[in-house]
């Protein structure tokens, strides 16, 4: 493995003006890493992956490297990029069991955490650098969100979370409230009452979205969030109808299979699907079916009938009369995305919405409440993790600022 790594970062050109980092979304100094290991300095290499990015050892394995760093590689104009994911694997895991520095000296504030996913998580390790009392309020019972949630196992194996949960938790000092919902019996306004001078708002988007088509509540019918989570309590049958083609339907294919379903197919209402492609190649690769063009109409216990529809070059699509077919199946999961849930905005005054059910935030996670922040999927709708560790970066050290201005008054 060593020597293979080191064969790949051989490869890096050094690039006076390295596009690389311009496709990173976190801005990681690739080409100085790189030199790092090749110098024999994995350490500081190391130090640095970890300190630009709490969370380097999960983007290593589920970012969208063809279209980020890999993809902006000068060398993928060739078609064999330098595989700098391979690489920030490898320094970052080989460093990790070195870290076991202790909590950081305290400033006496508290902050508050709702939501333990990938924004709450950044903004959780940032802070406690700086020395912040932090306790995380998770309404699951372990850490992680659509990290451990929402993401396979064969993709994200549960022991990189295991690990971030020891070195970036529990060693710097983070309490920890699992199973408890803010909104239900404590609220935002407990939480001032409390002590604490910020709270940060990370709950994701976790409420389904739905078709709203005749068929959809019944029981042969799962949605991709809720499969996802616990996929071994379903039965899913021998035969599965997938409807959505992204990220999330190639999960629950790819999951369904080791699952013991026969036969996978996912129905695209567009002539492509809207997964990475990676994860398209991984799911034909391991028998997942496709078919493109097609609008589910109606759910039936043993099956869905598919309407085919042309894509117009506005987004919009025309369907075509006396073109309904019936694709037979044991089960059906529906894989179109998700919503925010709103028990904390109904619980509490002074947060606005807009029309989609986010939270109302700026560029510096500031929400309508003095105090409260956000950012991640419960403002920016779902994204990739590497987008909500990199705008979370930017609003720890809002938080931090604003902290800082109520001490010095």
């Amino acid at each position: 493995m060593a020597l293979h790594i080191l064969d790949e970062a051989n490869r890096c050109l050094e690039c006076k003006n390295p596009t690389c980092i311009k496709g990173c979304p976190i801005g990681t100094p690739i080409p100085q890493v790189i030199k790092l290991l090749k110098d024999n300095r994995l350490d500081e290499a190391g130090k640095i992956l970890f300190f630009n990015n709490p969370l380097t050892t999960i983007c290593s394995l589920i970012c969208n490297h063809e279209k980020q760093c890999e993809g902006h590689c000068v060398l993928a104009k060739k078609g064999n990029p330098v595989h700098f994911s391979a690489i920030e694997s490898y320094i970052s895991n080989a460093y990790a069991p070195k870290m076991v520095k202790g909590p950081a000296v305290s400033n006496g504030m508290r902050v508050a955490i709702v939501g333990s996913g990938p924004a709450g998580l950044t903004i959780a390790i940032i802070l406690a650098r700086y020395g912040y009392q932090v306790t995380i309020f998770e309404s699951k019972d372990k850490i992680g969100g659509v990290l451990r949630y929402g993401i396979p196992e064969f993709r994200l194996p549960k022991r990189v979370l295991e690990d971030l949960q020891y070195r970036h938790i529990e060693l710097k000092g983070i309490k920890i409230r699992p199973n408890i919902r803010i909104g239900d019996a404590i609220g935002i306004d407990d939480l001032f009452r409390d002590g604490y001078k910020a709270i940060f708002i990370g709950t994701g988007v976790w409420k389904a979205n739905a078709l709203h088509i005749k068929g959809e509540t019944l029981g042969n019918v799962h949605f991709a969030i809720n499969y996802l989570t616990n996929p071994d309590v379903y039965k899913l049958g021998e035969k599965v109808t997938i409807i959505g083609a992204g990220n999330a339907a190639m999960d629950v294919a790819r999951t369904a299979i080791r699952n013991g379903a026969s036969e996978v197919t996912c129905f695209s209402i567009d002539e492509k699907v809207a997964a990475s492609d990676y994860e398209f190649k991984y799911a034909k690769l391991e028998g997942v079916r496709f078919e493109y063009g097609l609008k589910p109409v109606e759910i039936l216990d043993n099956g869905v009938i598919f309407r085919k529809v042309t894509q117009n070059d506005d987004g919009t699509y025309t369907e075509t009369d006396g073109e309904d077919m019936f694709y037979p199946s044991s089960s059906v999961v529906i894989a179109i995305s998700q919503g925010p849930r709103n028990v904390i905005v109904s619980s509490t005054t002074g947060l606005n919405v807009n029309k989609r059910g986010l939270l109302d935030a700026d560029e510096h996670g500031n929400t309508t409440r003095q105090g409260v922040f956000a950012s991640g999927d419960v403002v920016s709708g779902a994204r990739s993790v590497v987008e909500a560790v990199a705008r979370s970066k930017v609003v720890a050290e809002a938080m931090h600022y604003y902290m800082q201005s109520l001490q010095s008054k």
